[in-house]
């Protein structure tokens, strides 16, 4: 024994090392969570692939909005399975940098297309003999 009476023992390290991790709870992947990301990644991409190839509804809007939702639905599911995001992660900030990110992209394509909208309602026709004339 110490003749110090606040010298740190082994178990003050433990303790000291282990609030130190609480900032940072990355939750790295176990074997079983790795297993069940991969089965949920393999239904979500099977799913979709039968409602297009088998033609289960007749509607293509309706399939299309099908298979968009299973893809948003997959994204999650990596996210969280293999990226090891959450709220808890990096204290908070993965997840920010993941919600700016997300804003940004719906910025950039939004404004793409309203872009592209436009040109293709507003630039004069060309017609073939038009065409044949350009560079």
């Amino acid at each position: 024994m110490s003749s110090h009476p606040h010298a740190p023992t082994h178990e003050d390290a433990a303790t000291t090392h282990h609030a130190h991790s609480h900032g940072h709870e990355a939750g790295h992947g176990s074997f079983k969570g790795y297993m069940i990301g991969f089965g949920l990644s393999i239904v979500l991409t099977a799913i979709p692939f039968v409602l297009v190839m088998g033609g289960v509804f007749d509607s293509k809007l309706l399939t299309a909005f099908l298979v968009m939702a299973f893809a948003v639905v997959q994204i999650v599911v990596h996210m969280v399975y293999f990226l090891h995001m959450n709220p808890r992660s990096e204290g908070g900030w993965t997840m920010m940098a993941l919600i700016f990110t997300l804003v940004l992209v719906a910025i950039t394509l939004a404004g793409s297309l309203w872009v592209m909208h436009h040109l293709n309602t507003n630039m004069m026709p060309m017609s073939p003999e038009m065409m044949k004339n350009v560079p």
